[in-house]
């Protein structure tokens, strides 16, 4: 099995934006573009890895923060595919072109995905965070874009890291939270034409997040926004 992780970075969303898919520190692609947003990062960086890894019949399990992209590959792709690429209120599929090659590339291949959480100290999420990231600035300094060694001879399979886990929860209690997740992330719902969501921050994430949002000429509440 390879074990990869994907990761996508904004400045500004849209803005100079980043790609990233990372296996180790001889095996990693990053890319990206003078103006994108996070989405757009996110999905290229699933299709770059993909892409680079078709010509293997390995199982790739790949490790995403972006419910964003594990959903529309695992859940609403399939739906979307039969509307003619439309969601269920009639509006276009947002980033259809790379849904699309997206949709190509996992033709015949054994893959899944894990969801991780970004920004807690993940290795391989860090990894590819960092590299995104690092193209997204170089976009927007100007300066020479970190392209890294794509899928050479020296990759090898990352070796998975089990960190401890909590006990896991009741069957009840498990029902209730996959309920919850299901919707909080069902974009496709006509009759949700607003939803509120409470956000608990850390002071130093906050401030990250005035200091974003104020680099954006946008709210925080604008600039979050942005990020859907």
């Amino acid at each position: 099995m390879i074990i990869a992780a994907a990761d996508g970075s904004a400045l500004g969303n849209p803005g100079p934006a980043g790609w990233a898919w990372y296996v180790s520190d001889d095996c990693w692609a990053a890319g990206g573009w003078p103006r994108a947003t996070n989405n757009q990062g996110e999905l290229t960086a699933v299709l770059e890895l993909f892409r680079a890894t078709a010509h293997l019949d390995d199982e790739l399990l790949v490790q995403c923060d972006s419910q964003y992209v594990i959903n529309s590959v695992t859940k609403w792709m399939a739906g979307w595919k039969r509307k003619g690429w439309r969601k269920a209120d009639g509006s276009p599929v947002l980033n259809r072109e790379l849904l699309e090659q997206l949709d190509e590339a996992l033709t015949g291949r054994r893959f899944r995905f894990e969801w991780v959480r970004g920004h807690v100290g993940h290795p391989m999420n860090e990894a590819a965070d960092l590299r995104a990231r690092s193209v997204a600035e170089a976009y927007r300094s100007g300066s020479e874009i970190p392209a890294g060694p794509g899928w050479t001879g020296d990759c090898e399979p990352a070796v998975e890291v089990v960190s401890p886990e909590p006990a896991a929860p009741a069957a009840s209690a498990l029902a209730d939270r996959e309920a919850e997740d299901a919707a909080l992330f069902d974009f496709d719902d006509p009759a949700a034409d607003w939803r509120t969501l409470s956000l608990e921050l850390t002071t130093e994430e906050h401030t990250r997040l005035v200091e974003r949002a104020r680099a954006a000429g946008l709210t925080p509440e604008e600039f979050l926004r942005g990020l859907i």
